[in-house]
């Protein structure tokens, strides 16, 4: 299938039996129509937000190994034994869309933000999109512009944070329990 009448197209990569479109997130409403309307993608499956703070720079990769953790990128240490390729922004948001129909066919959609960077809803285009960019905005802090009601979906109203960025602090948070202590 041929993608090169997306509007704002960047870059196709494939892999993993998957197609991926890379476009400009300024203009993802305009790419997810032309999808929806022009190609029969006709549902969104999921919507997932991925956080690469500090990806591709030397670090340790978890808390398992030396008091100082290990390296990551050091060769048997479970972690990648090269430095990968940089990522252009912080955030990347995956669009998952079906096209549901006598040729069925999925295609992953992909922006870039930086911190503090918006996005527009494509919740007028899917509405499942609705609960997606709630979760991707309660975890993760990201911005859907447009969104019919953009509250936090599963952390408590006045939850300080967003608990799935890698610049969240680990541990130390009181837990909260209803009664006695």
């Amino acid at each position: 299938m041929s993608y090169d009448g997306i509007p704002s197209l960047v870059e196709t990569t494939g892999g993993h039996g998957e197609t991926t479109l890379v476009v400009d997130a300024a203009r993802i409403v305009e790419a997810c129509t032309y999808l929806r309307d022009e190609l029969g993608f006709n549902f969104l499956s999921d919507l997932t937000p991925t956080d690469y703070l500090g990806w591709g720079s030397r670090g340790v990769s978890g808390y398992i190994g030396t008091a100082a953790g290990r390296d990551m990128h050091g060769p048997g240490t479970q972690g990648l034994a090269r430095v990968p390729d940089p990522k252009p922004k912080r955030f990347a948001v995956n669009y998952h869309a079906l096209r549901l129909a006598d040729d069925p066919a999925r295609v992953r959609v992909q922006a870039w933000l930086d911190d503090g960077e918006e996005i527009d809803s494509v919740v007028p285009i899917w509405p499942t999109a609705d609960w997606f960019e709630r979760e991707a905005w309660d975890m993760f802090g990201i911005v859907f512009r447009g969104h019919p009601n953009l509250v936090r979906i599963l952390m408590e109203d006045d939850w300080e944070g967003h608990p799935l960025r890698k610049d969240y602090p680990i541990g130390g948070e009181p837990v909260r329990f209803s009664g006695a202590e």
